[in-house]
Order: structure tokens, then C-alpha cells, then sequence
């Protein structure tokens, strides 16, 4: 059976709400709840020095909860601006360093919005563009992974679809579900267990094995017409989606993924309950 990491992206308000602060107290924290893995978000762009990554990538390997990272929202790579392209390109370049000196082997990043291109034309773009990066990425990357992650605005590049076939490109993109996101675009699709196998089926025909490793962002998220408003706590009982219904496919599939939850301010409290069900529901097949 494939073993599944659960934790949150970032701190709950209870970690602050106990008197902490520093990302240093996290690990010990973490790992006191009982689960695997945490997210360290660059989104606003990487204000860290070299040692102090370093020092925070000790503490979690000493807790022996794993780490990755989600990159600045500033990339896009089907801004025509030349120049512009070439800072995505940093921005993925600096994160894997910021991997290697955390001891992670993800990086999550949102890989293009529309703009003033037509769909189809920025979909080309951003899709040319990461074919010209990435065979000077890997030799950075080794055995590390890009994590392309599916969006939840309809101007956003970031279907399902068109983040499987972006990691066709190289064997060190792995896809990021974020089922929240998948489920806001699609006003509210995932509503049984078929309609979760239905994007592993199509990430397995074109990805082969390197699905069941997939990185999966899981949280109940507020839609409107134009897609994602924000993101809830697993409370609530109106948007969804459900999780009961991805663990189906995660047991029946036998996936390893690494699961991070995105709720707002109850990240790591649902990362338990999501755990909670994940073993539940396994033990109970046996």
C-alpha cells in the first residue's frame, strides 16, 4: 500500500492562539498533531536568508516531517513580455535552491493566467516556453519536482487537463491537484468518488506511474461564476468538495500522494480529520 503524507500549507491561527511564531517551533508542533508534512509558501516572494533556510530544513529533518515549498504567484509563463518570462524562470530556479537547503523535493507553482491572449494562445505559450526551460531546470532539479498546480479562476491556466499535459514535458513535473480549486472552476463537479478516478484515469494514461505520487491541495472552497472566491474550513457544508470521496480512489488506486490542506486559518485540524478518514477508511477494508 502506498503510504499518503498528510499536513497543512502554512500555520493554523491555533499555532499563533498557543503563543508561537516562528516557523522553528513548527516541526515539533506538527509532528505533536500527529501529522507528516508541511508547506512553506514563498507566495509573496522569498524574503529568507540562506542559513536561515538551512537551520528551519534541520528541524523539520529532525522531527521527520517532510517539507515543500510553494513558489511566488508572480510567475506566469505566457506573459508575452520576454523579460517577464525570463523572472518566472528565476523564480523557479531560486525556489530549487531554497529546496535543496530545506532538504524538500517539491515546489508548487501556478504556472500562467490568460492575460489579453486568447486561451488556446496562452495555453501554446506557457507550454512553449516551460519545453525551452526545463532541460536547463533539470540538471538544477536532480531528483527533485516542479509542481504545476491546477487553478480555480477562469482566467487562469490550470484545467485538470492542461496541467497533466504540461507535465508531459519532463519527467520532473508532477502534477498538484488542488481539488478545491478543480471543484470551484467546475461549479462544484466532484461530487462522488468517479468523478475524482475520472482525472487519475486521464493523469495515468498520459503520466503512466509518476500519478501515484501526484501532490494533492485539499480545502472547501467558495465559488462564484467566474470560479474560486475563497478558500473555508472543513465546516462547511455547502461549497465542498468532500474528502470522504477522494479517499476512496486514494486506497482503491493505491496512490502515495503527498496530501496538503489549504483550509483558512484550520489547516493543520483538518489535516488530521483528513487523516483521520484516510486510516479509518483503510482499516475498515481490511
Amino acid at each position: 500500500m502506498g503510504k499518503i503524507l498528510f499536513g497543512p500549507a502554512g500555520n493554523s491561527q491555533s499555532f499563533f492562539d498557543e503563543g508561537h511564531s516562528s516557523t522553528m517551533e513548527t516541526p515539533k508542533w506538527i509532528s505533536e498533531r500527529g501529522l507528516d508534512i508541511f508547506e512553506y509558501s514563498f507566495g509573496q516572494g522569498y524574503r529568507m536568508n540562506s542559513e536561515t533556510a538551512k537551520k528551519i530544513g534541520e528541524e523539520f529533518k529532525k522531527y521527520n516531517i517532510e517539507m515543500s515549498v510553494h513558489a511566488p504567484y508572480f510567475i506566469n509563463f505566457a506573459n508575452p513580455d520576454d523579460e517577464m518570462y525570463l523572472k518566472s524562470v528565476g523564480y523557479l530556479a531560486t525556489g530549487i535552491k531554497f529546496l535543496k537547503l530545506f532538504g524538500a523535493k517539491r515546489m508548487v507553482f501556478h504556472p500562467a493566467s490568460c492575460g489579453k491572449l486568447k486561451r488556446e494562445e496562452a495555453v501554446a505559450l506557457m507550454t512553449a516556453r516551460l519545453s525551452e526551460t526545463m532541460p536547463k531546470l533539470e540538471e538544477e532539479l536532480g531528483d527533485l519536482y516542479l509542481c504545476p498546480e491546477t487553478m480555480g479562476k477562469t482566467m487562469q491556466i490550470g484545467t485538470y487537463k492542461e496541467i497533466i499535459d504540461l507535465c508531459t514535458i519532463s519527467s520532473r513535473l508532477l502534477p498538484t491537484f488542488d481539488f478545491g480549486h478543480i471543484n470551484a472552476l467546475t461549479q462544484g463537479s466532484l461530487k462522488s468518488p468517479d468523478d475524482y478516478r475520472r482525472i487519475f484515469d486521464y493523469s495515468f494514461e498520459k503520466l503512466g506511474d509518476r500519478t501515484k505520487e501526484a501532490h494533492i491541495h485539499f480545502s472547501k472552497i467558495q465559488y462564484g461564476e467566474k470560479g474560486e472566491i475563497r478558500h473555508l474550513t472543513f465546516s462547511d457544508e455547502v461549497y465542498g468538495p468532500n474528502f470522504e470521496d477522494l479517499v476512496e480512489v486514494l486506497i482503491d488506486y493505491d496512490l502515495a500522494c503527498h496530501v496538503i490542506c489549504e483550509s483558512s486559518g484550520t489547516m493543520a485540524e483538518d489535516s488530521k480529520t483528513m487523516k483521520d478518514i484516510y486510516l479509518k477508511t483503510l482499516a475498515n477494508r481490511k
